[in-house]
């Protein structure tokens, strides 16, 4: 991320802090939840992306002088508030997933308790930066299973909102499944495999076709991998590919393969597939790009199409059918004059928007194989005891119970800062990327459809519904 993030904020986040301030409210605990309503692309889960970049940033909270002084150009300040501010400092506890977890609608992500006027500060970048990359690592890993293990190639720096969208976006596409990148910055900064070979503009800088193919084949004898449909596939493309690859294999080099741009892909694909195998180049791979996602992977592998690599830029890097995942971050509790943590609730007339009360953690529930069964949304001090049964229920449809037995349990938030100090080691991006396929493995294969799939079970203790619900109606007046 950029070395300080500190104003990359909405200006009521500082309106209300000046406001805790005055009434001596701003060193109050306050706990504040991170999570999401809806998966992206009305997916079955979510991959949460993004934490290494919020450490990074809270590590880097601090106000600059040139910072101050534009807050004082605002007149809406005082000059003890904006003193105040300069020695800012995060100091509270976070508490969060890892990168790469696989979540789902309403649980935490990420929990934070810390003095007022610091969550409160910190709410903005974090979303955005959350947002964002947990929105690009999940329609990645979506468009990976659409391949069904074929390599995937992130290819959408030139279409990403942006460079920063174009540089984390890589990175989070990586993580989501992406054998690679086409982006040099990320795959410097983040150590992840890079890749491409030419574009159209090469070839129509030659004379011909052939002369732009052979030229390219002299300065990557071992690389060569052309594309073939500047102006015509079957009747030009192919041809003068096979004349260059009989070339190189003459100077003792074997040729990669071929990229489609256009065109019908399924079609064209099993074609040159024909050419290739009956010209003796039946290694040689055929890579496609060209406005792809995981609906048109999904049809093309259904037509039977001969496209051994993909290449995906566009609809993944803006995530182009969901372009947001609104998560969100609402308090959940506040300290009381006593200095005890009281849980706090927003209602809404949309049941989906009342949030779960007080300071909690997220328990996953895994059957004997290894396969998360149901997630449950308990109070922080609750505990499990896995010796004996354990019931679940729907905490809208109540009367929708399971008793589960012979299960394993895991904690899905573990500190990351204690005190204002990060206390978790930073993985490597192929770490994360690891641990993402094992997150994957461990649920059903009927949540991970690309169309319809079904709803993983996200339920509350029996403590915490009860809570939640005479809060609901203690504030309705019921």
């Amino acid at each position: 991320m950029e070395p300080n993030l500190t104003m990359l904020t909405d200006l009521y986040q500082l309106t209300m802090i000046n406001g805790y301030y005055k009434k001596g409210t701003h060193e109050d605990t306050a706990v504040f939840d991170v999570f999401f309503r809806k998966n992206g692309s009305e997916g079955g889960y979510t991959i949460i992306c993004g934490v290494t970049e919020v450490v990074e940033y809270i590590k880097s909270l601090k106000f600059e002088d040139s910072d101050l002084e534009y807050l004082r150009s605002l007149n809406l300040f005082e000059e003890d508030f904006i003193q105040f501010l300069k020695d800012f400092k995060f100091t509270g506890d976070i508490y969060a997933v890892e990168d790469g977890t696989v979540m789902f609608p309403g649980e935490p992500v990420i929990v934070v308790k810390a003095p007022l006027y610091q969550a409160q500060l910190i709410e903005t970048a974090m979303l955005s930066i959350v947002n964002f990359m947990s929105l690009i690592a999940t329609k990645a890993s979506r468009v990976c299973n659409a391949a069904k293990g074929d390599p995937v190639l992130e290819f959408g720096l030139r279409r990403a909102q942006g460079p920063q969208a174009g540089l984390y976006g890589a990175k989070a596409a990586v993580i989501g499944g992406c054998l690679g990148t086409s982006n040099v910055l990320a795959g410097k900064m983040f150590d992840v495999p890079i890749s491409g070979t030419h574009a159209h503009s090469w070839v129509q800088k030659f004379d011909t076709e052939l002369d732009a193919f052979r030229a390219y084949a002299e300065v990557y004898p071992d690389e060569c991998l052309l594309l073939i449909d500047t102006y015509n596939v079957l009747e030009s493309g192919i041809k003068n590919a096979l004349i260059v690859f009989d070339e190189l294999r003459a100077k003792g080099h074997e040729p990669v393969g071929v990229r489609l741009d256009s065109g019908d892909l399924a079609y064209i694909s099993k074609e040159v597939r024909k050419i290739l195998d009956e010209a003796g180049y039946p290694d040689a791979k055929i890579t496609a790009s060209n406005d792809l996602d995981e609906y048109t992977i999904t049809s093309l592998k259904q037509e039977g199409a001969e496209i051994d690599s993909w290449g995906v830029g566009t609809k993944l890097i803006t995530s182009y059918d969901y372009p947001s995942l609104g998560g969100v971050y609402k308090m959940a509790a506040t300290s009381n004059s006593k200095g005890e943590l009281v849980p706090k609730i927003k209602i809404s007339e949309n049941p989906e928007k009342i949030n779960n009360p007080g300071f909690k953690k997220v328990v996953r529930i895994y059957n004997p194989c290894g396969r998360a069964a149901a997630d449950l949304i308990m109070l922080n001090h609750e505990e499990i005891d896995t010796t004996a049964p354990i019931e679940i229920f729907d905490p809208v449809y109540t009367w929708k119970r399971k008793k589960i037995e012979h299960y394993v349990i895991r904690e899905m938030l573990s500190p990351l800062f204690l005190d204002g100090k990060c206390v978790r080691e930073e993985k490597s991006v192929e770490e994360v990327k690891k641990y993402t396929k094992a997150e994957l493995n461990s649920i059903w294969d009927q949540y991970k459809r690309i169309k319809n799939p079904h709803i993983y079970k996200v339920d509350l203790s029996q403590e915490l519904w009860d809570l939640k619900n005479d809060m609901v109606a203690s504030r309705r007046n019921v």
